[in-house]
């Protein structure tokens, strides 16, 4: 079984250059993008990350079916930079998911990263650390939703770090 990673941080602290470093040993690397082209600002954020990606990384865009990406690769993977939970779980959102099954799919992420034959390196954002947002209760769920599931995949994780200006601060 291959080991986990999990990488936190807020926007811009370096989270996916972090991952694309640890990712340089590995032979067979795939990218797992969750991000969708949705509007101007989103579609210069994806070209952004394919121009500082090392153009050896095979890319699945997969906004929904992370685990079913994920059990595909199986043997041909050394190592899967999945980037990142936070898009997913707000793509899992727009489609109207309740909480109890957005929750599933975050055990079922954990179980196949667990169980996985190649390495992870997992990337999310910390959106708990600020204020609550009182006034829009769509952003609390989305806040709870994703702090839920990082602690998910953390559980299973060998490593994680929490990425503050560019730099790694190891959690675990």
């Amino acid at each position: 079984m291959g080991t986990v990673t999990l990488i936190t941080g807020g926007a811009r602290s370096g989270k996916s250059m972090q991952a694309l470093k640890l990712a340089l040993p590995y032979q067979r690397r795939f990218f797992v993008a969750t991000g969708q082209a949705l509007d101007e600002e989103m579609t210069a954020r994806i070209e952004f990350h394919q121009t500082t990606r090392p153009p050896d990384f095979q890319t699945v865009e997969e906004p929904v079916q992370v685990v079913a990406a994920l059990e595909r690769l199986g043997d041909r993977a050394d190592l899967v930079v999945l980037d990142c939970l936070t898009l997913w779980i707000s793509n899992l959102m727009q489609r109207r998911e309740m909480d109890g099954t957005i929750l599933a799919e975050a055990d079922k992420l954990a179980a196949a990263l667990k169980d996985a034959s190649f390495a992870s390196i997992v990337v999310t954002d910390e959106v708990g650390a600020g204020i609550v947002p009182t006034d829009h209760a769509a952003s609390r769920r989305f806040r709870d939703l994703l702090g839920w599931t990082n602690q998910k995949v953390a559980a299973v994780a060998e490593q994680a770090l929490l990425m503050v200006a560019g730099y790694p601060l190891k959690l675990k």
